[in-house]
């Protein structure tokens, strides 16, 4: 997944790298003709022969996952032969686990034709932060671990992880991944009616949870977004427009797909890389920014007169301040 050009999917992860990287170590390598290992994973430059180190604490670099596939219909052909023979040979019972051996030794008896499929995953370490061109899990998951050889140890980064924030609870749904919290769920519906932030009102997208079925809308989608979370429904992922820029979020999980950046000028390609990357930063600040003034707790309770009483206590039936609201949704509708 590309962050130098084209339209970008990142995930996020805080890291502490140590001074030096030696991505050589775990460069990648390309499986060879014949092999009985089924997946390559490592370390490519940008471009080749490139350095890895662009700055000051900043690296780019990019991971290639190569894995042999074999052909589907070939293993079916193969594993129905395998089953009649287990057949004959057992009186017809063949047990899951059975059938999974069976399965397992089709695919490896037909490695010789099977295709090499290729992914290549650009990353750059800035700082303190990790960029991840894609939202994919399993490949997220392989990456972090092979950093991990080289002494950078990645954890996921959010807002509400950065806040070190209780996790939230919803009636409708669990969360299941690491990163993921209903927080994210409530960030979105904040931002219905929002002014720097809003939902695509015309050629928009949208994911939600009802307590009956998880939904997807695309189109004019803000009246129905509405509505739904009037109803009580969660929204999950949305397409989002600002001011320079136009994105899809997984609220759950924090993540953004489909982002759209200028093109950047002609120049080296670490000129382009930093112009790009000043783009995604503004990005993830406009977000997080934007999370942290939805979360400030609101006063609610009586205005006090410009005359208080004499004791200068609040009356007793005065609510106190405390932090009660978070991502008040205002039932808003479109403008």
């Amino acid at each position: 997944m590309p962050i130098l050009s084209g339209s970008a999917s990142l995930t996020r992860f805080n890291v502490t790298p140590p001074d030096e990287l030696d991505f050589e170590s775990e460069e990648f390598r390309e499986l060879a003709p014949g092999s009985e290992v089924r997946e390559s994973i490592g370390f490519l430059p940008f471009e080749p022969g490139a350095d890895y180190q662009i700055g000051v604490n900043r690296w780019a670099f990019r991971v290639r996952i190569d894995r042999l596939v074999t052909d589907a219909t070939l293993v079916r052909e193969r594993l129905a032969d395998l089953l009649r023979v287990e057949a004959e040979q057992s009186g017809g019972r063949i047990s899951a686990a059975k059938r999974k051996e069976l399965k397992n030794l089709a695919q490896e008896e037909l490695l010789h034709k099977a295709r090499t499929v290729s992914n290549i995953t650009e990353c750059v370490i800035d700082g303190s932060v990790l960029h991840i061109a894609t939202t994919a899990n399993n490949t997220l998951g392989k990456i972090v671990l092979l950093l991990r050889k080289l002494g950078v140890i990645a954890s996921f980064k959010t807002p509400w992880i950065d806040l070190g924030e209780d996790d939230a609870e919803s009636e409708i749904m669990e969360v299941y991944g690491p990163d993921q919290s209903m927080h994210g769920s409530s960030f979105l519906k904040g931002l219905i009616g929002d002014d720097d932030v809003m939902i695509e009102p015309v050629e928009g997208w949208a994911k939600l949870a009802t307590h009956n079925a998880r939904i997807a809308i695309s189109g004019k989608v803000l009246n129905d977004v509405v509505g739904y979370v009037e109803d009580g429904a969660e929204l999950l992922a949305a397409k989002l427009i600002s001011a320079d820029l136009v994105f899809k979020l997984d609220a759950l999980s924090f993540r953004v797909s489909g982002l759209s950046l200028r093109r950047p000028a002609m120049g080296h390609w670490t000129e382009r890389l930093d112009e790009r990357l000043e783009q995604i930063d503004s990005m993830w600040e406009l977000l997080d920014t934007k999370y942290s003034e939805l979360r400030r707790p609101k006063r609610r309770g009586r205005i006090l007169t410009s005359n208080p009483p004499a004791d200068g206590n609040r009356p007793d039936d005065t609510p106190e301040d405390d932090n009660v609201v978070a991502f008040d949704t205002g039932r808003h509708g479109p403008s």
